[in-house]
């Protein structure tokens, strides 16, 4: 019987940019939604210019993570008619690093075999038993990578080293499960920086309101539309001008957070704000401290710090209340 981790594997699938120009999808196992497929040739790179070649990108549609890496053909190989090809893995979790990994070993099968018969034996073997192994492609054992190594590959460190106490914008926008849009020209750099931002609230551990690589198609919008709140990154520059789509707006090339006019008012800082952005700068500041250790630290003292200022809260109300002489009353409500 498979392994619960190798149950999260949905299909893998292959695009091909052949000596024509053309980008087909030509395979894929066992099957994606007609919808999905346009979202993948989407994103897979081959319909731009090879100048623009991303080697991995990864994303989610629909409740579904695709991880996408795009090779260039290079000779002597079985390929003869092809320029460039992407190995497309989706699934239901969060792995970028595991599943990178996995779509390497298929690409290399698929440059010496050309042909999608290899790459199916190693999906079945890894869906099967957990573990694909090649002498001449490499090997990839699914345990190998766990989830938590996953959410931690993003640093929370970098974050507040470029926007300091102005991360406590990004970190209450979470906390209130508001609308997040990234935007840099770069998808490499949207990637890294968006992974960061769901270990700002790390006692979630939810990762499924990253949507790392959006476009402004009214498929992918559609989709962002019916979630409650999300982290969403998109390479347009247009999507500056759409108000409709975020809360809180970050020009990453800038280092700059503007909070729509909709949202200040949920978003007003206090005191409590402060406290918690010192504590999350100061221990991003010390050279020491890893990022794990940046989280447990942010967690904890956030903590406490809400303690305090519940404990402040407490004793207002309770002195109120006993000026009315109605300790009964104060005691039903604390």
């Amino acid at each position: 019987m498979a392994a619960p981790e190798t149950q999260l594997m949905l299909s893998v699938g292959l695009i091909e940019k052949d000596v024509n120009a053309d980008t087909l999808w030509v395979w894929c196992y066992p099957s994606v939604s007609a919808e999905l497929r346009e979202v993948l040739l989407s994103k897979c790179c081959l319909r731009q210019d090879s100048r623009g070649l991303h080697t991995f990108v990864f994303g989610q549609f629909r409740r579904t993570w695709y991880y996408i890496s795009t090779v260039e053909v290079q000779e002597p190989t079985a390929l003869k008619k092809v320029t460039h090809f992407s190995i497309v893995v989706t699934t239901k979790d969060f792995n970028p690093e595991k599943y990178a990994a996995f779509s390497r070993v298929l690409c290399r099968m698929y440059i010496k075999h050309g042909s999608p018969v290899k790459m199916m034996e190693g999906y079945i073997a890894v869906l099967t038993k957990g573990v694909c192994q090649s002498d001449e492609n490499g090997s990839f054992l699914i345990k190998d990578y766990d989830v938590r190594k996953a959410y931690l590959a993003g640093s929370v460190k970098d974050v507040v080293s470029q926007f300091g106490m102005e991360t406590i914008i990004l970190y209450t926008a979470l906390m209130l499960k508001k609308r997040i849009v990234v935007h840099h020209p770069q998808v490499e750099a949207l990637l890294e920086f968006t992974r960061a931002l769901p270990a700002l609230t790390w006692h979630r551990k939810d990762w499924s309101i990253l949507h790392p690589y959006v476009h402004l198609t009214d498929s992918e919008l559609e989709n962002l539309r019916t979630c409650t709140g999300y982290v969403a990154g998109f390479v347009d520059p247009e999507v500056s001008n759409r108000s409709d789509l975020f809360d809180v707006y970050v020009n990453l090339p800038d280092s700059e957070i503007t909070i729509s006019q909709s949202a200040k008012e949920a978003m007003s800082m206090g005191k409590l704000h402060k406290d918690i952005g010192l504590v999350i700068v100061q221990s991003a500041e010390n050279a020491d401290r890893t990022d794990g250790q940046i989280i447990k630290v942010r967690v904890e003292s956030t903590h406490d710090i809400l303690t305090i200022h519940s404990s402040v809260i407490r004793e207002g109300v309770r002195y109120a209340f006993s000026k009315m002489n109605s300790v009964h009353t104060v005691n039903m409500l604390l």
